[in-house]
C-alpha cells in the first residue's frame, strides 16, 4: 500500500538529490552494477549534510534504483524495472479520504485494504484533510499514477468544489469511481452511504419518545451529511409536533469546531434545553466533557446522543447512546463495487445503509414538565 499524505508541490533537498541521481541512472551516466560516488563526495557536490545524502540514497534503495553492499559501497541496481513491470500487471485502486488516522476512517480503510488484497489489487491511499487544495493535489497524483479505479470520500461536500473538472477528467478517461459517506450532487457518481436523513430522524425521535421537547441539534454544515441529518431532525420535530427556534440548530464547519462548546453552552443557558442531538460521536464526546465540566449531570439533567457508534462512544464515565455506521463493511463494499465494475464493465448500484440505535448511558427520560 502506498500513501500520499499532505501532498505538496515543494520537494525537500534529499528528494531533489534523489531525482538527480535517478536521472543519471536512467541516462546511464551511473551504470548498472557500478558504484555511485561516495557519500562524502555527494556532500561536497550538493553542499548538504551527510544526513541529507543518506536520506536520498535510502529513498533510491527503497525504490530499487540503488543497492547497498556491506563493506563495499552503494551500487546502481535495476530492481525498479521489476517493480515497474509488476505494477503494470497489478491493478491499483486509488482511495481518497478526508482523514487517514482519525475517528472512523482507519476502520473504513481496513475494510477497503482487506477486500482489495484478497483480489490481488494494490491500494494507493491519500488524504485531503477536508481541504480543496489538498484534494486537487491528491487527484492530480491519481491521474499521474494511472489508477484503475477510485474510491473517494468527498471534501466539504456541501460547498462548491473547484475540483469538479478534475473528476470529470477522471471519468472521461474511463476510470470507475464510487463515493463513500457523501457525494458531490453536481456529479452523477455512484455512492455508498448511510441514510443520513434517517440518522437525524431516528436520533431526534428517540429523544422525543423519552419525553424531551426542548432540543438542541448540532450539525456540520460544510459536509452534505450534516445537511441531510438536519433534514431528518426537522422531519422528526414536525412529525411529533415539537417546536424549535432557529437558535436551537447550531452549525459549525471543519475550521470552527473548536469554538463549538462555547456556542452550545451559551444556548443551553438561554433555552434550558434538556437534550442534544450531535452530528457525530466526536462532537458528542467533546460536548459531554465540556458540559460535565460546567456542572451538568448527564443524563440526569441533560441527555446527549451521538452518531457513528465509534470507539469514542464507549470511552469515559458516560457511554454514549449513538447510531450505527457500518465502517469496515462500507470499506469492503466500496472495494468490491470497484472490482466488480472493472471486471464486468458494468457500474454497480448505489448502496444505502439503514442506521439503527445503540442505546447506552447518555440518554434518560425527561422529568415531568421538561
Amino acid at each position: 500500500m502506498e500513501r500520499i499524505g499532505k501532498v505538496t508541490m515543494d520537494k525537500t533537498k534529499y528528494q531533489m538529490i534523489a531525482d538527480e541521481i535517478k536521472d543519471k541512472i536512467i541516462d546511464q551516466i551511473f551504470k548498472l552494477n557500478e558504484p555511485i560516488p561516495p557519500e562524502l563526495q555527494l556532500q561536497k557536490d550538493y553542499q548538504v549534510s551527510r544526513h541529507t545524502v543518506r536520506q536520498a540514497i535510502g529513498l533510491l534503495v527503497n525504490e530499487g534504483y540503488l543497492r547497498k553492499e556491506k563493506g563495499s559501497g552503494t551500487y546502481v541496481d535495476d530492481a525498479y524495472k521489476k517493480t515497474s513491470e509488476s505494477r503494470k500487471n497489478q491493478k491499483t485502486i486509488g482511495v481518497i479520504t478526508t482523514y487517514l488516522s482519525d475517528y472512523i476512517f482507519p476502520s473504513i480503510i481496513r475494510g477497503i485494504e482487506k477486500a482489495l488484497s484478497e483480489q490481488g489489487y494494490s491500494l494507493l491511499l491519500a488524504s485531503t484533510n477536508n481541504d480543496h487544495q489538498q484534494e486537487k493535489n491528491c487527484l492530480e497524483k491519481m491521474l499521474q499514477f494511472g489508477v484503475d479505479g477510485l474510491i473517494v470520500e468527498p471534501t466539504k461536500s456541501n460547498e462548491y468544489n473547484p475540483n469538479l473538472a478534475l473528476y470529470v477528467r477522471l471519468r472521461e478517461q474511463g476510470i470507475p469511481m464510487v463515493m463513500i459517506n457523501a457525494v458531490y450532487e453536481e456529479l452523477a457518481v455512484a455512492s455508498i452511504c448511510v441514510d443520513d436523513v434517517k440518522v437525524g430522524f431516528k436520533g431526534t425521535e428517540y429523544l422525543i419518545q423519552q419525553g424531551h421537547q426542548r432540543l438542541l441539534f448540532i450539525t456540520k454544515i460544510d459536509d452534505l451529511q450534516g445537511k441531510y441529518r438536519m433534514k431528518g431532525f426537522i422531519q422528526a420535530c414536525e412529525a411529533y409536533g415539537i417546536q424549535f427556534s432557529p437558535e436551537d440548530i447550531i452549525t459549525y464547519t471543519t475550521d470552527s469546531r473548536g469554538k463549538l462548546g462555547e456556542k452550545v453552552l451559551l444556548q443551553l443557558k438561554e433555552s434550558a434545553s434538556t437534550a442534544i442531538i450531535c452530528y457525530n460521536d466526536q462532537v458528542a464526546s467533546q460536548l459531554l466533557d465540556e458540559v460535565i465540566a460546567k456542572g451538568y449531570q448527564v443524563p440526569q439533567q441533560l441527555s446527549i446522543i451521538g452518531n457513528d457508534d465509534s470507539s469514542l462512544s464507549q470511552m469515559g464515565a458516560v457511554k454514549l447512546t449513538t447510531l450505527t455506521h457500518p465502517k469496515e463493511r462500507m470499506g469492503k463494499d466500496a472495494a468490491e463495487w470497484i472490482i466488480h465494475t472493472i471486471q464486468t464493465g458494468n457500474q454497480g448500484e448505489n448502496i444505502v445503509y439503514e442506521p439503527s440505535l445503540v442505546i447506552r448511558d447518555s440518554v434518560s427520560a425527561a422529568k415531568n414538565g421538561e
